[in-house]
């Protein structure tokens, strides 16, 4: 295991105190900006190997489940860290609130349409566990009724595991003050406002009770086979690095390898070199 993964990984079923964790820490990780990015270019070149080789063995496939707050970088981390890699090799998810369509069925039901077929990277921007975190903020079920949904994540995703998917979950972790220059940020440039919606403001307004809400998803829904990972991510140079590393050691840990040939390639390499199309 990785200095990064020793140090952002939670151990499954340990109590959880976001208090605790320093959304502006580098640790275990380069300390610049500059340093960071010139790391990131060389962690691209073996990720985008590692999801070739993944993509050609077409058996395994990986899951990037990304969380966080608003402006906490689900978005940033796919551009900068997915995008790093062949767009072929990867489906990308995005959960918001459920269709007419969705809410008649169970609350994983839309969530396993979007797994990742053998050889993809899939990568969740918010996920299941959106119902064990705006359902019970916003108070949208009573709490008879999302409560059992920890334990039937836990069930979904050990499924998973067990039908080849190796899962990796970021919480994404930024501190009020961050999200709030986020936010101005959006406002203060006419080409970001698409970004803004005011009801981010409501959703801020309740950020003690998301905090309370995240802390028991990540005490009860990590396991050794899906742990949680909490990334600080004050520093978007920083956070991007640190999700870039962990997918690499993930891929690094499945040592993916191509199907051998079923033809003989020193033959078919004469025959190319004897053949003239215009001969």
């Amino acid at each position: 295991m990785s200095d990064v993964r020793e140090v952002l990984r939670l151990r499954p079923g340990a109590a959880v105190d976001l208090a605790g964790h320093d959304p502006r820490a580098t640790p275990a990780g380069p300390d610049s900006k500059s340093q960071a990015v010139a790391e990131l270019a060389g962690l691209g070149e073996e990720l985008d190997a590692l999801q070739e080789a993944l993509y050609a063995e077409s058996r395994r496939r990986v899951l990037l489940v990304l969380q966080g707050m608003d402006t906490s970088g689900k978005g940033g981390v796919i551009r900068h860290v997915a995008g790093l890699v062949n767009p072929q090799g990867l489906h990308i998810a995005s959960f918001k609130k459920p269709t007419e369509e969705e809410r008649r069925h169970h609350f994983l039901w839309r969530v396993e349409r979007q797994v990742p077929r053998p050889g993809l990277i899939g990568v969740f921007d918010r996920s299941h566990y959106e119902d064990v975190l705006v359902v019970r903020v916003d108070e949208l079920a009573p709490e008879a009724q999302w409560r059992p949904r920890y334990a039937e994540i836990t069930a979904f995703e050990d499924r998973l595991t067990a039908d080849g998917v190796t899962i990796l979950k970021c919480f994404l972790h930024i501190s009020p003050q961050e999200q709030r220059e986020r936010l101005l940020a959006r406002l203060d440039d006419p080409a970001k406002h698409w970004k803004y919606n005011p009801g981010d403001l409501v959703v801020r307004a309740r950020w003690s009770r998301y905090q309370l809400a995240y802390e028991e998803v990540l005490h009860r829904c990590g396991t050794e086979a899906a742990p949680w990972y909490v990334i600080p991510a004050d520093r978007k140079w920083y956070r991007n690095w640190a999700v870039a590393t962990l997918l690499r050691d993930t891929l690094r840990d499945l040592r993916p390898t191509p199907p051998r040939p079923g033809f003989d390639v020193d033959a078919e390499r004469d025959r190319l070199l004897r053949h003239d199309p215009l001969g």
